[in-house]
């Protein structure tokens, strides 16, 4: 099989900056996503229970906060976070835009 090669500007974002990768690279269980935040966005709590899948965010430019379980886990440009399934997490951006790159697995 050959790779896949894709750049995420070209997937349509979904809510403004959510760039969802998965379908476009053939993934069978990888989620990859790539987030762009505005300056002071803030994101829609949530966990992923129901469907076990665990999460890497990857913080590749700018600052932000991730709240995980009421915990914020202050980020800086090359942090990176690992949330479990049950836990709920939220981004907070800070005062310029930042890019994440998101990736879960059940």
């Amino acid at each position: 099989m050959a790779p896949t090669k894709i750049n995420y500007a070209d997937v349509d974002p979904v809510g403004g900056g959510l760039h969802f990768l998965r379908d476009e690279l053939d993934c069978e269980r990888l989620g990859v996503s790539v987030l762009e935040c505005e300056p002071g966005w803030t994101g829609k709590p949530h966990d992923h229970a129901e469907d076990g899948q665990e999460e890497v965010y990857v913080l590749v430019e700018g600052e932000a906060t991730v709240t995980v379980d009421g915990e914020a886990v202050a980020m800086s440009a090359g942090d990176a976070i690992r949330i479990d399934p049950d836990e709920r997490r939220r981004i907070e951006n800070g005062p310029t835009e930042s890019t994440f790159v998101l990736v879960g697995a059940p």
